[in-house]
């Protein structure tokens, strides 16, 4: 297949989109496919960097003169190319692309869904909410898509193409983009020791995230306090808190005064894929208490090293999870963060007091889990629904008309 990834430009510094696209192009080039990536390129936002007009100019950049630019590339591609968008929110490159054979990776609506107002979470400003609507008339013309989730397939049909029949609708989970596995413990010491990261004698919970708004510091936080004072009242240490997490917000910070003493939290981002795989191995347990999640790769991770993992129990963290994680209740607000931490934390001690079979068996079960989510199979199957697009659309006769269209002199 001659494929053209469609990707974020560079300079939005979108890393697990960036992360995405590599993973794509690198695997269906590793099969004999040829792969060619494009993207905007920083021409105004390069002139407007460091101004208050930068994000303007990457507008210009990505949604005026790249449509421009692909166009004219698409002139000399072979007629039966097929055009990969790597992310839903790359919609506005759709109408460039509807005429010839093409696929749309979805990978969450979490922004669609503010913008619509269902997030109270996430309140959305008019700008932010014309932009999606922007984003949503562009993929919303597209005749194929890969969700990563059934969850965010699910949320494409609802609010993104609201009921529209489409041609290919598939899910394909992700496959991890590091080959993440349990570390010998010698070699997991040795690789914190030098980052500088040695865990307190009661070992720590760990927590990755982004700071964003769903990944829910606050609730790990006062979760964290919680189990500080029940196992102190037991009479047990506490294992410390390592947050791979941007530095928190004043309320955060407040928060981390009211703690037990004895309670320990350490900040720590960003952190390299093998450093965070040692972080996995040693860790007691993963604290992933989110709001929402567009995938959630942080429980792949862990369950592939072997760590236990604790997370909310709504999709699509319960699809990537499987029957290995803890599921808690999602936190119904601001206002019940107390009683919820209680009822959280009471659940997570009964974890760290799991008999060794049992633990044993929650070990096992997130490997096999994980072993499902490896990179491998996700590209064969996202290279299987590509080739089906592809024979979709020869029947359709689209690629070629398409071609010779676009090759015709303009007069």
């Amino acid at each position: 297949m001659h494929l053209v990834l469609l990707s974020h430009p560079g300079f939005l510094g979108l890393r697990s989109q960036d992360a995405y696209a590599r993973l794509l192009m690198r695997g269906c080039a590793e099969r004999g496919h040829h792969v060619e990536l494009r993207s905007a390129e920083p021409l105004c936002w390069h002139w407007l960097r460091g101004t208050a007009w930068a994000k303007w100019g990457g507008y210009i950049d990505q949604y005026l003169l790249f449509p421009q630019r692909l166009r004219r590339l698409m002139k000399t591609d072979p007629p039966d190319t097929l055009y990969v968008l790597c992310d839903q929110a790359l919609g506005p490159w759709v109408p460039s692309v509807v005429k010839r054979p093409h696929v749309v990776h979805c990978h969450d609506l979490l922004a669609l869904s503010s913008a619509l107002g269902e997030v109270p979470e996430n309140p959305t400003r008019p700008t932010g909410r014309l932009y999606q609507r922007y984003i949503r008339r562009g993929f919303a013309q597209a005749r194929h898509f890969i969700s990563i989730s059934a969850h965010t397939r699910s949320e494409l049909h609802r609010i993104g193409l609201r009921g529209r029949a489409v041609q290919t609708s598939a899910v394909v989970l992700n496959g991890l983009h590091h080959p993440y596995t349990p570390l010998p413990p010698a070699e997991a010491a040795a690789v914190l020791a030098r980052a500088g990261l040695v865990p307190p004698a009661a070992g720590w919970l760990l927590h990755v995230g982004g700071g964003q708004w769903y990944k829910n510091t606050a609730g790990v936080v006062a979760l964290y306090g919680q189990l500080v004072r029940r196992l102190q009242q037991a009479g047990e240490p506490a294992p410390g808190l390592l947050m791979v997490s941007p530095v928190p917000d004043e309320a955060v910070r407040a928060q981390l005064q009211q703690l037990p003493a004895g309670g320990l939290v350490q900040w720590a981002h960003p952190v390299p894929p093998e450093v965070l795989q040692a972080l996995y191995t040693t860790a007691r347990a993963l604290l992933f208490p989110s709001l929402a999640e567009g995938y959630g790769w942080p429980v792949a991770e862990a369950m592939a090293c072997g760590c236990p993992v604790v997370c909310t129990g709504v999709a699509p963290l319960t699809e990537v999870g499987g029957d290995a994680p803890l599921y808690l209740p999602r936190l119904p607000g601001p206002h019940a963060m107390a009683a919820w931490a209680c009822e959280v934390a009471r659940a997570v001690e009964g974890l760290l007091k799991e008999p060794p079979a049992a633990a044993a068996l929650r070990r096992a079960q997130g490997l096999q889990r994980a072993a499902q989510l490896q990179a491998d199979i996700a590209i064969d199957r996202c290279l299987a629904v590509y080739a089906e697009v592809l024979k979709l659309e020869r029947l359709a006769g689209l690629p070629v008309a398409a071609a010779a269209s676009d090759r015709q002199p303009s007069h």
